[in-house]
């Protein structure tokens, strides 16, 4: 690992650092949507295990689920003090796990704007206390928007971002499927698939902001959600072809000039993942599968305990006999955690992520 890139969360020019080294080592890093401190806790306990980066991602309905769907979140006030309360968990106890963690955020169409301003102040309120932003990164998605409406907002944000150490991730093309509010599953299939052109335009816009950090998500038929095998047609050979294409106008010794991200990364063929990171990938998202890893989790810890939790008193070891420690809501969470760690492990072996901080 670049010196700069220790164990905490990673920021600034050690997250440009952490991502140049992916990509020129080959691997890509887990980026995990979380819901509460029980999924943050498995994504850092999983990279403990596999001995690798992770990034911890806040969406903005996740967000305002940590916060509490009681709470009052006119003008997103509940998303965005979900996301910050969330945040600075992370950064109370990550150094504990000793990994380097990504602090992120999803999603963020032009109608949630406000939502993104609300995040960004908080990032300019902790820099000016800390000396660095209190994330790491934040995602703008204004794929539904012209090209240069999507990349000329992008700007505007990055200079302000780039002024913090902030990072851009922005989306060309489109992600299909639905996830957390955003719903492309019944797009045009032609928006699924990014051109090199575009690509380079916005690599040229956003490249001319003074200290400007960025990534791509771009669209090479990946789709949220999961899937019966055939029906995603991924196309990675997109992206290297885009690679090709920036470097030549660029006249540039990097191949891979483009720092890429992978969206929709849940069900996925592992030779097409892999296909990817060597064209430049060096994140890719998972939600559905580790949603479903947790749910599995608690699902078989009420199988297996199932006699112990029909009430608090009575099972099979006597009619007087408390189930307390059966039912004690730390006991099926924790089942969730470990089920969901042990998937973000097989996750980062497909990313070849694992053992990469030894």
């Amino acid at each position: 690992m670049p010196a700069s890139v220790k164990p905490g969360v990673v920021t600034g020019k050690a997250l440009v650092d952490l991502l140049q080294h992916a990509k020129k080592e080959g691997f890509a890093i887990p980026g995990v949507n979380i819901v509460g401190t029980n999924s943050i806790n498995a994504c850092m306990e999983a990279a403990k295990k596999y001995g690798g980066p992770i990034m911890v991602t806040f969406s903005k309905g996740g967000g305002q689920f940590i916060a509490g769907k009681a709470a009052d979140n006119s003008d997103d006030a509940a998303s965005i003090a979900g996301c910050v309360a969330g945040a600075k968990h992370v950064r109370e106890v990550a150094k504990l796990y000793g990994v380097p963690v990504v602090l992120h955020t999803d999603h963020c169409q032009k109608a949630w704007l406000p939502w993104f301003d609300g995040l960004i102040e908080a990032n300019e309120e902790y820099y000016k206390e800390h000396g660095e932003p209190l994330f790491s990164s934040h995602m703008l998605d204004l794929s539904e928007e012209s090209l240069e409406e999507n990349i000329g907002i992008c700007k505007q944000y990055m200079e302000r971002m780039a002024k913090i150490d902030l990072l851009l991730e922005f989306e060309l093309g489109v992600t299909g499927g639905e996830e957390d509010g955003v719903d492309n599953s019944d797009v045009d299939s032609s928006r699924l698939y990014t051109q090199p052109e575009e690509v380079y335009y916005a690599y040229k816009e956003l490249g001319s902001v003074p200290n400007a950090a960025f990534t791509c998500a771009a669209s090479f038929g990946n789709v949220h959600g999961v899937y019966a095998p055939g029906n995603v047609e991924l196309k990675p050979e997109i992206l290297h072809n885009t690679q090709a294409y920036i470097q030549e106008k660029e006249g540039s010794d990097d191949s891979k000039p483009m720092l890429f991200v992978f969206h929709g990364g849940s069900g996925s063929d592992v030779k097409d993942i892999q296909y990817a990171i060597e064209a430049g990938v060096v994140k890719m998202n998972i939600d559905t599968d580790t949603q479903w890893a947790f749910w599995d989790g608690v699902r078989e810890y009420e199988a297996t305990n199932r006699e112990y939790l029909q009430g608090q008193i009575g099972n099979p070891d006597g009619a007087d006999k408390p189930n307390k420690k059966y039912y004690d809501p730390r006991m099926s969470l924790r089942a969730g955690e470990e089920a969901m760690a042990a998937r973000l492990c097989q996750a980062a072996e497909d990313l070849k992520c694992n053992g990469v901080l030894n």
